[in-house]
């Protein structure tokens, strides 16, 4: 016999567990649904121990640049195994924390794949429940490639867990994933390779960022190829060769570990979306301005199950309340994306919010470009930063801001008080003639507008 909710979720992400949460504190019987760790990618899969190794290659960093502050450093060694164990003690706990939270509050949490079984039922292992309104929030999963020996790749998911650093590693990709993890491999002492079939790596980025840190990426050893066909990676022993083509040219690199560095999908393809009338293309559900199917309309996409916007998890968090808010008061909000940061954690970091400027030639925006290179200024040099520089588009007459684009100098923090104006409508005038503590990154604000 089937069960009846209110409101059935899929996935117990960032996105998932904020609906839940709002639909249970306005009185409505909730079920969410989880086949996995009870948490989502970021807390045990993302951002939370990826940042515990990026803090890691940040210090590595700082080391190299001592001699600039005339410190003398002897040999520096990272102990892998040591740091990875550190990495679990962030990750440890928190799917039984996660559990204790819906306990406590009553929601009911059912274990196991979970498709649709009609336009507001879903089966879970043969366990049938009815929702009045159903909220597909099942995150994502590395983007599947169709080349030769594709099941040697490994995926972002196997190297948080790698126990032992390896000496070599090619990424096929040039993503956030393939950046990020690639510096810090390569800090850590791991020979890095990038093929990037784009012309860019980034490729959604603001091109000079993304040269700055392309610069930095090569200086510190990385090996970047972009505009690269990957044909094959066969295996020889402990070591995987990758046939490519680039110029024209056959060619092949060898590593001792391949992966997956071109990204995430939405992770949708097993609910069974036919049988719940939502209708999609390919990987992407057909959503409307508030975030529902526009074949059922009791049906919710949120987060990285929905593939137009970032994979963020702050954005998660803020749909997930938008889903939730629109479940319990009726369809009234619709998202904002226009002044979200995001920072890519590369080391030194690249922050970006709004729009890129073809992105505003595109919107016949009239604006002008302010580039800045900073490592010749004072708190550049001060910290002896190689990687230092802005771009912040201003829209002509208002003085809005209508993007900022950040590599170093503080960029994932700084980003901040750009998002900040475009949310509020701070003109670029009122950046520039704010007091702030000096001497700091954020005090060169006044002057990147």
């Amino acid at each position: 016999m089937a069960e009846s909710f209110d409101v059935v979720v899929l996935g117990t992400g960032n996105a998932g567990m904020v609906v839940a949460g709002v639909a249970h504190a306005a009185g409505m019987s909730v079920a969410i649904v989880e086949s996995w760790d009870v948490g989502g990618t970021c807390p045990l899969r993302g951002c939370v121990p990826k940042k515990v190794l990026v803090a890691a290659a940040q210090t590595l960093a700082a080391i190299d640049r001592a001699s600039e502050h005339k410190i003398s450093v002897g040999d520096v060694s990272l102990d892998w195994g040591a740091l990875m164990a550190r990495e679990r003690t962030f990750v440890e706990g928190t799917p039984a924390a996660f559990i204790g939270s819906l306990e406590s509050r009553g929601i009911e949490l059912v274990r196991g794949p979970a498709n649709f079984s009609g336009s507001h039922q879903i089966d879970v292992d043969g366990r049938i429940l009815d929702a009045g309104k159903i909220v597909i929030a099942t995150g994502s999963k590395p983007r599947p490639l169709a080349i030769d020996g594709a099941a040697h790749l490994i995926t972002s998911d196997d190297i948080l867990e790698m126990t032992a650093l390896p000496d070599s590693m090619i990424f096929i990709g040039g993503g956030v994933i393939a950046m990020e993890l690639g510096h810090v491999l390569q800090r850590a002492g791991c020979s890095v390779t990038i093929l990037e079939a784009m012309p860019q790596l980034l490729p959604r980025m603001d091109p000079g960022a993304i040269a700055e840190i392309e610069r930095e990426s090569e200086r510190i050893g990385m090996k970047t190829l972009k505009s690269v066909d990957v044909k094959s990676i066969a295996a020889d022993g402990n070591t995987l060769t990758v046939s490519f083509v680039h110029d024209g040219v056959e060619k092949s690199l060898s590593a001792a570990r391949v992966a997956n560095g071109t990204g995430r999908v939405p992770n949708i393809d097993g609910l069974d979306l036919e049988a719940g009338g939502v209708t999609y293309c390919g990987l992407r559900i057909e959503v409307d301005e508030y975030l529902r199917s526009i074949s059922n309309l009791d049906v919710y996409v949120a987060r990285d199950a929905l593939s137009h916007t970032a994979q963020l998890s702050p954005v998660a968090k803020y749909e997930g309340r938008l889903v939730g808010d629109n479940i319990v008061n009726g369809e009234s909000k619709t998202p904002d994306y226009s002044y979200m940061p995001s920072a890519i954690y590369t080391v030194p970091a690249v922050a970006t919010v709004g729009l890129t400027e073809a992105e505003a030639d595109a919107a016949g925006k009239d604006y002008e470009a302010k580039t800045n290179d900073l490592s010749s200024w004072m708190s550049g040099r001060t910290y002896a930063e190689t990687v230092a520089w802005s771009k912040v588009l201003v829209e002509n007459g208002t003085g809005k801001i209508l993007g900022a684009h950040l590599a170093g100098h503080g960029a994932e923090e700084v980003i901040h008080i750009f998002a900040f104006a475009m949310r509020y409508g701070v003109p670029a005038s009122d950046l520039s003639s704010t007091v702030y503590a000096y001497p700091t990154f954020m005090s060169d604000v006044k002057n990147l507008v």
